[in-house]
């Protein structure tokens, strides 16, 4: 037994111009029971299920990793929503501050509302959803895990779980580091995963430094490594799906782990 895929075509926001597909991934079992499952939502959708959609024709293998983990008894079973990116757009809304040079980005606070009033409700009325915080994750690579980190910063109230994967933390100066100091944490920060690879982009020392920048100030604002907080930095790795395929299995484990 595998899991299902479910695909919505054209979802409407009214705080965004564009509309989204969502590919939606049940986990075994699903239909054979009356079970409630925890739900992440996943930025670039195109790109985790299906080489025929993916960028480049690689895609994460999301489907196939969460599978086997669910099989091997490590992950709890749950719901992945893949929120297919708006192509063009995905600059404007993955990005909280616009760019004054290329005249992109700055809508990444209408995207937040987009998932957290709209998406949000739409999944949990359709499908059996555990809707509480602790159950309720939100991930992404490159603009998008900046992306997922900021919103789960806005909503900490909703997202209980996050995952950063290769974070464009240069993005408006390294606005992110202004975003984590400006947030408001309580004594249950949300368990966040962060990584990097050591081989990303045309100056991989400076993406690393980065990276390390942004673990800092997390910590600097509460979150522990190793206890609600994991950072890896993947020797070799690059910028790209490949990468972060390989690191989606690490993350799952780390943000829902069987046992908690």
């Amino acid at each position: 037994m595998i899991g299902k895929f479910h695909h919505h075509s054209g979802f409407q926001s009214r705080h965004l111009e564009h509309d989204h597909d969502l590919i939606v991934y049940f986990p075994p079992g699903y239909d054979a029971s009356d079970e409630r499952f925890p739900v992440l939502y996943l930025q670039d959708g195109q790109n985790l299920f299906d080489p025929a959609t993916a960028f480049c024709g690689q895609d994460w293998g999301a489907g196939k990793t969460t599978d086997s983990l669910i099989f091997r008894g490590v992950i709890q079973p749950l719901i992945l929503v893949g929120i297919y990116n708006a192509g063009l757009a995905r600059v404007d809304e993955y990005t909280e501050y616009r760019d004054r040079r290329s005249g992109h980005g700055g809508k990444a606070p209408q995207y937040a509302c987009m998932i957290v009033e709209e998406l949000k409700p739409f999944i949990d009325v359709t499908h059996r959803t555990l809707p509480d915080r602790i159950n309720t994750g939100i991930a992404g690579s490159s603009l998008g895990g900046l992306l997922s980190l900021a919103v789960g910063l806005w909503y900490p109230d909703i997202i209980g779980k996050i995952g950063v994967m290769s974070p464009s933390v240069w993005w408006g100066h390294r606005s992110i580091l202004q975003t984590v100091r400006k947030a408001v944490v309580d004594q249950r920060p949300a368990r966040l995963w962060l990584d990097t690879g050591t081989q990303e982009g045309g100056h991989p020392e400076t993406t690393t430094r980065d990276a390390r920048l942004l673990r800092d100030a997390l910590i600097r604002k509460g979150w522990r490594e190793g206890v609600d907080l994991s950072y890896m930095e993947a020797e070799g790795a690059g910028h790209n799906e490949r990468a972060w395929g390989e690191r989606f299995g690490p993350m799952l484990q780390f943000l829902f782990p069987k046992n908690r």
